[in-house]
């Protein structure tokens, strides 16, 4: 029977309730309930998107599985290297260090075991030796880098430099910092990772390539510029708009672990796996995105270990990115922006590193602006990030990667 042909009262007083409740309901809520303007539009229907996240999830839990029943991780993790045959062990910190400061971007692959020299346990990686600190032991000054640039630089006669508008001058060395590769000290680690400057920028013959190169040293790092690596159509734009973007290896580090290495005679070989270690890779961990839309930052994590750090720009008001978890189900390297919405209409061309996480809403790299972290929201629902950090995310993540968008 069908009880609601004899009460059309109830149904008219239903409808009220609702229709009151929505007017009464906070605008925040509301707002959160309207579906997600995006800058572009879906490239799969939600239930499509739903299947290929939950399969990549299934296939990724039985490797991950598998892998752990025939290399169970140990108590403590020492990780192999693969492609320079060598470990990193986190008995002394190393593995964590290199992990949560930037890993292979920074540091490279290991060269080297753990070393005794000069009564301190070392290791040595392509572009830095870290150094163990027992007397500082659960500080974060446990693990510390040598001061590479200093030792290689021995015998140089490097002119101060001068204070000037627009650089960073440092007393400590008389040096100033500028420019590019005053960004990337900033972004990738400061003075704990790179230590103040010790020349001026200066043009040198590149030991990566051979070609003659804009170079500047530190305390433990030599940085080269590398501007082809920002391809010319984002080189064009950041001109036209005059801001800064940088592309993911348009400042290099020089091998200057391989050199001080070499210059103490060391030549270690290279080694198989020990028994229990596993081969390295992220994948070892389950990988998670935070954005903070309060903070308008992004955390990487492998596990629970944050591995990297990226300020984002996300929707503006009346275009807000949705809170809520997400999942990655869809990939591209370039794709043109179009959309109208709002009043508005846009079109926007080679958006690079786009990676959908619900909706049309995706994480991609900018070139129209360089407001990332600053606290100004100016998507249409996506989340803007510099293209460096778009496409270290992009090769990073995959599809069914987790996105937890929070405040």
């Amino acid at each position: 029977m069908n009880r609601r042909l004899h009460h059309p009262h109830l149904i008219m007083t239903g409808i009220a309730i609702l229709i009151a409740t929505a007017i009464a309901a906070p605008i925040e809520l509301r707002a959160r309930q309207r579906p997600a303007v995006a800058d572009f539009a879906p490239p799969l229907p939600a239930s499509e998107a739903q299947a290929v996240v939950a399969a990549v999830r299934a296939a990724e839990r039985m490797q991950q599985q598998s892998a752990a029943e025939a290399v169970p991780l140990p108590a403590v993790q020492n990780m192999y290297f693969a492609s320079s045959g060598f470990h990193i062990s986190d008995r002394t910190g190393f593995l964590s260090f290199w992990r949560r400061n930037g890993g292979e971007l920074i540091f490279g692959y290991p060269i080297s075991g753990e070393l005794i020299e000069d009564g301190r346990i070392v290791q040595y990686f392509e572009r830095a030796r870290f150094e163990y600190h027992p007397e500082n032991l659960g500080t974060e000054y446990q693990v510390m880098l040598s001061l590479l640039g200093n030792e290689i630089t021995q015998g140089y006669d490097f002119p101060d430099g001068q204070p000037t508008q627009g650089r960073l001058y440092f007393p400590e060395t008389r040096q100033t910092l500028g420019g590019k590769f005053l960004r990337f000290w900033q972004k990738r680690g400061g003075l704990r990772i790179f230590g103040y400057p010790i020349s001026e920028p200066f043009e040198e013959i590149s030991p990566i390539d051979g070609q003659v190169r804009i170079t500047q040293y530190f305390e433990r790092a030599r940085f080269e510029y590398h501007p082809e690596q920002l391809p010319a159509f984002y080189r064009q734009m950041e001109r036209a708009n005059g801001i800064i973007l940088s592309g993911l290896h348009e400042v290099q580090l020089s091998d200057l672990g391989r050199q001080a290495m070499q210059r103490r005679g060391h030549t270690p070989q290279a080694v198989g796996p020990m028994p229990g270690a596993p081969a390295w890779s992220p994948k070892l961990f389950e990988r998670r995105i935070e954005v903070n839309l309060t903070q308008q930052m992004l955390t990487a994590f492998e596990g629970d270990v944050p591995v990297y750090r990226a300020p984002v720009a996300t929707g503006r008001d009346g275009f807000n990115t949705p809170a809520g978890s997400f999942a990655i189900y869809y990939k591209l390297p370039r794709q043109t922006m179009t959309g109208s919405a709002g009043g508005e209409s846009w079109y926007v061309p080679d958006v690079p590193w786009v990676q959908y996480v619900v909706g049309g809403v995706a994480l991609h790299g900018t070139y129209w602006h360089d407001a990332w972290g600053t606290g100004v929201r100016m998507s249409h629902g996506c989340i803007n990030l510099n293209i460096d950090d778009a496409e270290w995310l992009y090769h990073w993540a995959d599809i069914g990667t987790r996105v937890d968008v929070v405040y």
